[in-house]
């Protein structure tokens, strides 16, 4: 769909949730497609795994952190699906062969990286690595889960940044993610993991898609912004962005995508999935950062 473009009938589903401001008034637009965490009774039974199991490959709490958006003048898009049941961040048929009893059409994307990995539009595995489902799937319910769940996200994504372009002529589309700690099961988890020291994982890491889906102004000054926090900060490794940031981020056409991806192990316990007492002053730095993006939107992306 044209990210420009407004649909013409409002968009209701109950796939996403938006927390608007009573009045827009910056050029912002944040979005969390990882977030969901409503897992139906069919999808539990169809699923090797245990509900805690399968949220291993949520972005636990990260609509939560960014929930001040609106309070600053800028909508707050979440998907309320889980990644474990369709990916947002995907192109909408990146599809396992492996995973189906019937054949696929010849258009499905079937030989991307992502899928090789299991981490396509319909995940074979969760994060963690463990696979997800106790037999194969049709395609049928492939076409559901889009159709039901990734279209409307990315119908409402994109009238979010069609809105705000008629409003103020550009966007900033902030893809707001989690990233886990590094090693193949995660301990209780605290701001001085052991596992984050040894492999020197930054709190934050940038993905402008190497440069490609914003202005650098915009990757810099978040940079610093959570630099002057006290945070360390990466670009682009090992999170460049993905479908989100490289479909809709189009600087020559004033669309700008940055993809922020936060350290789990900062603000909540990534074995049970629960938040740190440390999640409150996490979520105020969040909060100062969407603050001082609201102030410096237009300076950010003008030309």
């Amino acid at each position: 769909m044209d990210a420009s473009v407004i649909p013409a009938q409002p968009i209701d589903s109950d796939a996403v949730t938006v927390a608007r401001p009573a009045r827009q008034t910056t050029p912002l637009v944040f979005a969390s497609p990882h977030s969901g965490r409503r897992y139906s009774d069919d999808f539990l039974a169809s699923s090797r795994l245990d509900p805690l199991g399968l949220r291993r490959s949520e972005d636990s709490f990260v609509d939560e952190l960014y929930a001040a958006a609106p309070d600053f003048g800028a909508p707050l898009l979440a998907a309320t699906f889980p990644r474990a049941w369709c990916d947002a961040n995907r192109e909408p048929w990146e599809l396992d062969p492996r995973m189906f009893a019937d054949e696929l059409p010849q258009w499905v994307n079937a030989t991307s990286p992502r899928v090789a990995a299991g981490l396509g539009t319909i995940a074979r595995i969760v994060a963690s690595g463990e696979e997800i489902y106790r037999y194969k799937l049709r395609f049928a319910d492939a076409e559901h889960r889009v159709n039901t769940n990734w279209q409307p996200y990315h119908d409402m994504l994109g009238a979010l940044i069609g809105g705000t372009m008629a409003l103020f002529g550009t966007c900033l589309l902030i893809d707001c993610h989690s990233m886990p700690s590094p090693g193949p099961s995660p301990g209780p988890a605290t701001s001085g993991a052991p596992g984050r020291n040894a492999f020197k994982m930054p709190d934050f890491v940038l993905g402008d898609a190497h440069g490609t889906a914003c202005t650098p102004r915009v990757t810099r000054f978040v940079e610093r912004a959570l630099t002057d926090l006290g945070f360390t900060v990466r670009r682009n490794d090992p999170y460049a962005g993905g479908f989100i940031t490289r479909h809709y981020g189009r600087p020559r056409d004033r669309v700008h995508v940055l993809q922020i991806e936060v350290a789990r192990d900062l603000y909540m316990d990534e074995a049970r999935i629960e938040r740190l007492p440390r999640f409150a002053a996490i979520r105020q730095d969040v909060t100062t950062l969407i603050e001082a993006l609201a102030r410096e939107a237009f300076a950010l992306t003008d030309f």
